[in-house]
């Protein structure tokens, strides 16, 4: 009887490395990709202040969200390129009273092309997954 119970007692053997399912890619947040369009729309509406929003949205969620390097490299990119515009507009005496008023054309380029890097990094993303 002793042998008997202790068979029933046994724990159940751990299932083997490959019976674990594999670990699922991880979906690019859809907010990053509405942040993504969002930027040049409002960058080049006159609501440059304001698109620090989605700017912000895309670079945390591509950080903590995505796994694809490019897409957090576009994201960082992106923010960096906002980034130098609004901060020469915060610290000029005589700027003007908006950003939008202030900010240099080749920095609205440069944050639409950098707009649409990520875009494409997020477009690119999704196909390989």
């Amino acid at each position: 009887m002793s042998a008997a119970s202790s068979t029933t007692s046994a724990a159940p053997a751990a299932p083997a490395a490959s019976d674990a399912p594999a670990p699922t890619p991880r979906r690019i947040p859809r907010s990053v990709t509405i942040s993504a369009w969002a930027v040049p729309l409002m960058v080049l509406g006159q609501f440059a202040l304001i698109s620090i929003v989605p700017v912000t949205i895309a670079l945390v969620g591509a950080l903590r969200r995505v796994q694809d390097r490019t897409v957090r490299w576009a994201a960082a990119v992106l923010a960096v390129s906002f980034a130098i515009p609004l901060t020469i507009w915060l610290v000029r005496p005589d700027g003007a009273q908006s950003l939008s008023k202030d900010i240099h054309p080749a920095f609205v380029g440069v944050i639409v092309a950098a707009s649409a890097a990520l875009i494409l990094a997020i477009h690119r993303a999704r196909r390989r997954s």
